[in-house]
């Protein structure tokens, strides 16, 4: 590898992320659309605490029963409450978007759901952070794009793992150049979520499914890496009930590099990534798309930098998506350009068709 380089090739070390402190971004008021685990995991995440703080602060949830929305005040809000004051329970979605004191809403119900209510706090002039997948299907994330072009409020799929200190890094490296050309994406996700896990994933009547609950995760890391994906062919084993029980992708990028990624709700998988150019490779552990080891290894196989998971980032992760929403409001723009709104519904055209291949 040493007879490749030159004077004006960078180091081979892995750079420092470049992702701001979430603790100095500028916060944002937030209503939370939604009280099921996931929306849990976030005013957690956002809360001052023992493993970090920001400045963004929940100010309302909404759930269709005030009962469940006092509830998961109760439960979860505690930190919000102590710090900032009542967090207030809304018994409808309605409620929630027209709180005046809400600037920008969490989306959070089943995938089945989120057009709906996106389009809900959109049309009450809210900015929106959807949980991804994005949509049900591509029609729907072109509806709700347009909606909120139309309106001109910020929109983002809830990717969180685009803003991680090591997915920054990620894409330092290939900026840099420090991989050469690239080659090959792997990466897979599985979980053993069914049948015995949660009812909404076996139901094809709330878009059930390992693709958009797990697959989303290797796809939008190799459409990232790639640069895009202009091509995908898939395999995969249906369920009784006719949704997909396990995945595998394989893909093409706009330079031609390929990708051979996978999903599977029915067992526990590596939940690795690599990432391989002519010169090197990055290596990221399970689980890649949180915040985890990463390794920079050469052609020879010789680990040349290496980059560990801060405990901290697995506690608090979700607050990275919140601190680039906040960012970007704060700064006048609609959407952001590490997940940006026209990707989203490219990877909901991929979902379609990877369906559809599945029959």
């Amino acid at each position: 590898m040493s007879g490749r380089r030159t004077a004006d090739v960078p180091e081979m070390k892995l750079p420092t992320s470049t992702r701001p402190d979430p603790a100095e971004v500028p916060g944002l008021r937030w209503g939370v659309l939604g009280a099921g685990w996931i929306a849990s995991e976030m005013v957690h995440a956002i809360e001052v605490g023992e493993h970090g703080s920001t400045q963004q602060r929940v100010v309302a949830v909404g759930s269709r029963d005030l009962g469940r929305a006092q509830a998961f005040v109760d439960e979860h809000c505690g930190a919000h409450v102590r710090e900032h004051g009542p967090v207030r329970a809304h018994g409808s979605y309605s409620d929630l978007v027209t709180d005046p004191d809400v600037d920008v809403v969490y989306v959070a119900p089943p995938h089945s759901e989120h057009l709906e209510h996106a389009l809900l706090a959109v049309r009450a002039g809210k900015h929106v952070l959807v949980e991804k997948a994005f949509t049900a299907d591509a029609a729907q994330a072109r509806e709700l794009v347009a909606a909120i072009r139309e309106a001109g409020v910020f929109g983002m799929e809830a990717m969180w793992s685009r803003f991680l200190p090591h997915y920054d890094v990620v894409r330092q490296v290939l900026d840099l150049g420090l991989l050469g050309e690239l080659s090959t994406v792997l990466a897979d996700h599985g979980q053993r979520l069914w049948p015995d896990g949660p009812r909404r994933l076996a139901d094809p009547a709330l878009a059930g499914g390992s693709l958009l609950d797990l697959g989303i995760y290797p796809l939008s890391f190799a459409s990232m890496v790639l640069g895009g994906i202009d091509r995908v062919a898939a395999a995969g084993t249906l369920t009784d009930e006719g949704v997909d029980a396990r995945v595998a992708m394989s893909v093409r990028g706009p330079s031609g590099a390929v990708g051979s990624l996978s999903c599977d709700m029915s067992t526990r998988t590596p939940t690795t990534a690599v990432v391989a150019g002519r010169w090197a490779r990055l290596e990221l552990d399970g689980e890649f798309y949180g915040p985890t080891t990463m390794r920079l290894v050469g052609s020879d196989d010789v680990v040349l930098d290496e980059m560990t998971g801060d405990p901290v980032e697995m506690h608090r992760g979700l607050r990275h998506e919140t601190c680039e929403v906040a960012l970007r409001v704060h700064a006048g723009e609609t959407e952001s350009p590490l997940m940006p709104l026209d990707e989203s519904v490219a990877l909901m055209e991929h979902m379609d068709s990877i369906r559809s291949q599945l029959a």
